[in-house]
């Protein structure tokens, strides 16, 4: 009766052993699976992440035309483009900076063949807004105004590129300035200055005319603001 007791007891023993590691894999077995799961949300969760992130900053919706640069006038210049983005310009060159009232197109898109960036806004954005626009055209080669008639709240300008924007907070914006501003390929005259030349508004008239050249004037002879 003792030998049954303890083989009863062996058997028992085992049977809890046994348990007791079919416990512990569903246990190990669960933790891998939810540790795998886990793994999987997280990468699905990044890789959202990214397609959004690249959709957001996607530059696709950039309008682009074909102007040719150093086509220079005196005149007053009818644009097809609001604002334009090329094309018959002034002599004189816009100052890169912030302006808080319009500037002459002319005086713009000639900067814009030096390799400026024009960000325009409707003259009703909110202060905030506007504030966030100082921000980003503080750079260099940067062109900042408000701009009547805008079609869009906000449209920022390189020669020959355009796209419109409806927020300062748009992370388009900063990438279409990092991809046009001073770009080599889109810039006719890559390198120009972008300082030196006229810092006036539109409630100045353009500059008269000045004796008849090819060339544009010496910074030394712009008018000052």
């Amino acid at each position: 009766m003792t030998k049954e007791k303890s083989q009863a007891r062996r058997e028992h023993l085992a049977r809890m052993r046994a348990e007791q590691k079919r416990k512990e894999r569903r246990a190990a077995l669960l933790m891998w699976g939810i540790g795998g799961l886990v793994i999987v949300v997280l990468v699905a969760l990044v890789a959202v992440y990214v397609v959004n992130d690249r959709s957001a900053k996607s530059l696709s919706a950039v309008k682009t035309f074909t102007y040719k640069g150093s086509d220079h006038s005196w005149t007053k210049v009818s644009y097809k483009e609001t604002p334009p983005v090329g094309g018959q310009h002034n002599f004189y060159w816009q100052n890169c900076g912030i302006y808080d009232k319009p500037i002459h197109n002319e005086h713009g898109v000639h900067s814009l063949e030096h390799g400026a960036v024009w960000i325009t806004y409707r003259p009703d954005l909110p202060k905030a807004e506007v504030d966030k626009l100082k921000s980003i055209a503080s750079a260099d080669y940067m062109l900042l105004s408000p701009y009547p008639n805008l079609p869009s709240k906000i449209v920022a300008s390189a020669w020959n590129h355009q796209i419109a924007l409806d927020s300062a907070d748009d992370p388009r914006l900063p990438e279409f300035v990092k991809k046009y501003k001073q770009n080599p390929t889109n810039t006719p005259e890559y390198g120009a200055s972008c300082s030196g030349g006229i810092g006036t508004t539109d409630e100045k008239p353009l500059p008269p005319p000045q004796a008849e050249t090819t060339q544009e004037p010496m910074p030394s002879a712009a008018p000052s603001s």
